[in-house]
Protein backbone atom coordinates (compact mmCIF):
# COMPACT_ATOMS: atom_id res chain seq x y z
CA UNK A 1 0.00 0.00 0.00
CA UNK A 2 1.22 3.54 -1.09
CA UNK A 3 0.32 6.93 0.86
CA UNK A 4 -0.77 9.98 -0.61
CA UNK A 5 -0.94 13.63 0.68
CA UNK A 6 -4.59 14.80 2.02
CA UNK A 7 -7.56 16.26 0.17
CA UNK A 8 -6.99 20.00 0.34
CA UNK A 9 -9.73 22.57 -0.92
CA UNK A 10 -12.79 19.88 -1.17
CA UNK A 11 -10.99 18.38 -4.35
CA UNK A 12 -9.56 15.00 -4.50
CA UNK A 13 -5.73 14.31 -4.27
CA UNK A 14 -3.35 14.41 -7.13
CA UNK A 15 -2.12 10.72 -6.44
CA UNK A 16 -3.82 8.04 -5.80
CA UNK A 17 -3.65 5.43 -2.41
CA UNK A 18 -2.55 2.43 -4.01
CA UNK A 19 -3.70 -1.31 -2.70
CA UNK A 20 -2.34 -4.50 -4.53
CA UNK A 21 -4.59 -7.37 -4.36
CA UNK A 22 -5.34 -10.53 -5.79
CA UNK A 23 -7.19 -10.89 -9.73
CA UNK A 24 -10.39 -12.43 -9.77
CA UNK A 25 -11.60 -11.29 -13.22
CA UNK A 26 -8.60 -8.96 -15.18
CA UNK A 27 -9.83 -5.47 -16.94
CA UNK A 28 -10.31 -2.30 -15.77
CA UNK A 29 -13.09 0.30 -14.76
CA UNK A 30 -13.29 3.14 -12.80
CA UNK A 31 -15.62 5.20 -11.07
CA UNK A 32 -17.68 6.62 -7.52
CA UNK A 33 -17.33 3.94 -4.68
CA UNK A 34 -20.20 2.23 -3.16
CA UNK A 35 -18.68 0.87 0.15
CA UNK A 36 -20.70 -1.36 2.63
CA UNK A 37 -19.35 -3.30 5.47
CA UNK A 38 -22.14 -6.10 4.88
CA UNK A 39 -22.59 -8.56 2.68
CA UNK A 40 -24.86 -8.47 -0.15
CA UNK A 41 -27.35 -11.31 -0.60
CA UNK A 42 -28.17 -12.07 -4.31
CA UNK A 43 -31.46 -14.11 -4.44
CA UNK A 44 -33.62 -11.86 -2.87
CA UNK A 45 -31.60 -9.07 -1.52
CA UNK A 46 -30.91 -7.04 -4.90
CA UNK A 47 -33.71 -6.14 -7.47
CA UNK A 48 -31.51 -7.02 -10.89
CA UNK A 49 -33.46 -5.01 -13.10
CA UNK A 50 -32.41 -1.51 -11.37
CA UNK A 51 -29.04 -2.76 -9.21
CA UNK A 52 -31.26 -1.38 -5.95
CA UNK A 53 -29.99 -3.60 -2.52
CA UNK A 54 -33.75 -4.50 -1.24
CA UNK A 55 -32.56 -6.71 1.45
CA UNK A 56 -34.37 -5.95 4.08
CA UNK A 57 -32.55 -4.10 7.64
CA UNK A 58 -29.30 -3.76 4.74
CA UNK A 59 -27.17 -0.50 5.46
CA UNK A 60 -27.63 -0.07 1.70
CA UNK A 61 -31.37 -0.91 1.30
CA UNK A 62 -33.10 1.58 -1.64
CA UNK A 63 -29.56 2.60 -2.86
CA UNK A 64 -28.40 1.20 -6.47
CA UNK A 65 -24.99 -0.41 -7.12
CA UNK A 66 -25.29 0.28 -10.82
CA UNK A 67 -22.68 1.88 -12.34
CA UNK A 68 -20.65 2.32 -9.00
CA UNK A 69 -17.34 0.23 -7.76
CA UNK A 70 -18.87 -1.63 -5.27
CA UNK A 71 -16.85 -2.37 -2.30
CA UNK A 72 -18.09 -4.98 0.20
CA UNK A 73 -17.27 -8.30 2.06
CA UNK A 74 -18.45 -10.69 -0.18
CA UNK A 75 -21.62 -12.58 -1.15
CA UNK A 76 -24.02 -14.25 1.39
CA UNK A 77 -27.17 -16.67 0.79
CA UNK A 78 -27.63 -19.03 -1.89
CA UNK A 79 -26.09 -20.40 -4.78
CA UNK A 80 -28.46 -17.83 -6.57
CA UNK A 81 -26.12 -15.52 -6.03
CA UNK A 82 -24.15 -15.00 -9.17
CA UNK A 83 -27.37 -15.90 -11.12
CA UNK A 84 -29.20 -12.33 -9.64
CA UNK A 85 -25.94 -10.80 -10.32
CA UNK A 86 -25.95 -11.63 -13.76
CA UNK A 87 -29.46 -10.72 -14.41
CA UNK A 88 -28.04 -7.61 -13.26
CA UNK A 89 -25.44 -7.22 -15.93
CA UNK A 90 -28.14 -8.42 -18.77
CA UNK A 91 -30.37 -5.21 -17.53
CA UNK A 92 -27.50 -2.86 -17.75
CA UNK A 93 -27.40 -2.41 -13.83
CA UNK A 94 -24.39 -4.30 -12.72
CA UNK A 95 -21.60 -2.50 -10.96
CA UNK A 96 -18.20 -1.33 -12.73
CA UNK A 97 -15.93 -3.26 -10.68
CA UNK A 98 -16.10 -5.07 -7.52
CA UNK A 99 -13.64 -4.79 -4.56
CA UNK A 100 -14.37 -7.69 -1.71
CA UNK A 101 -12.52 -9.07 1.06
CA UNK A 102 -14.06 -12.71 1.31
CA UNK A 103 -13.39 -15.08 -1.26
CA UNK A 104 -16.26 -17.36 -1.61
CA UNK A 105 -17.38 -19.21 -4.87
CA UNK A 106 -20.64 -17.45 -4.97
CA UNK A 107 -18.63 -14.03 -5.15
CA UNK A 108 -15.81 -15.65 -7.71
CA UNK A 109 -18.56 -16.86 -9.87
CA UNK A 110 -20.77 -13.54 -10.00
CA UNK A 111 -17.70 -11.74 -11.00
CA UNK A 112 -16.80 -13.98 -13.62
CA UNK A 113 -20.79 -13.81 -15.09
CA UNK A 114 -20.95 -10.37 -15.09
CA UNK A 115 -17.39 -9.33 -16.35
CA UNK A 116 -16.18 -7.24 -14.32
CA UNK A 117 -12.95 -6.15 -12.82
CA UNK A 118 -12.61 -7.94 -9.42
CA UNK A 119 -10.02 -7.84 -7.06
CA UNK A 120 -9.40 -9.56 -3.47
CA UNK A 121 -6.96 -10.30 -0.93
CA UNK A 122 -5.76 -6.49 -0.52
CA UNK A 123 -2.63 -5.51 1.43
CA UNK A 124 -4.78 -2.60 3.01
CA UNK A 125 -8.41 -2.53 4.39
CA UNK A 126 -10.59 -1.51 1.90
CA UNK A 127 -13.17 -0.26 4.61
CA UNK A 128 -11.00 1.48 6.18
CA UNK A 129 -9.29 3.55 2.95
CA UNK A 130 -12.21 3.72 0.77
CA UNK A 131 -15.29 5.30 1.49
CA UNK A 132 -18.86 6.17 -0.26
CA UNK A 133 -18.65 8.58 -3.15
CA UNK A 134 -14.21 8.36 -3.15
CA UNK A 135 -13.03 7.77 -6.81
CA UNK A 136 -11.21 4.18 -7.33
CA UNK A 137 -9.95 2.31 -10.38
CA UNK A 138 -9.67 -1.40 -9.95
CA UNK A 139 -7.40 -3.09 -12.58
CA UNK A 140 -7.80 -6.30 -12.14
CA UNK A 141 -5.25 -7.76 -14.74
CA UNK A 142 -2.71 -6.29 -12.16
CA UNK A 143 -4.71 -6.27 -9.15
CA UNK A 144 -4.40 -2.76 -8.01
CA UNK A 145 -7.55 -0.83 -6.49
CA UNK A 146 -6.51 3.29 -6.58
CA UNK A 147 -8.44 5.47 -4.21
CA UNK A 148 -8.84 8.99 -5.12
CA UNK A 149 -10.08 10.70 -1.79
CA UNK A 150 -13.34 13.14 -2.37
CA UNK A 151 -14.39 12.41 -5.81
CA UNK A 152 -12.82 12.27 -9.57
CA UNK A 153 -8.91 12.74 -9.61
CA UNK A 154 -8.19 16.41 -10.52
CA UNK A 155 -6.52 16.93 -14.50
Amino acid sequence: MSASPPVQDGQAQVQPIVLHGRKVVGGAAEGEALVTRETISGWGGIHAMTGMVIESRHELKGVSFAGKVLVFPGAKGSSGWSNAFHMAKLAGKAPLAMVFTVMTTKVALGAVVMRVPAVTDLDGDPFTLIATGDWVRVDGDRGLVEIWKGGRPRA
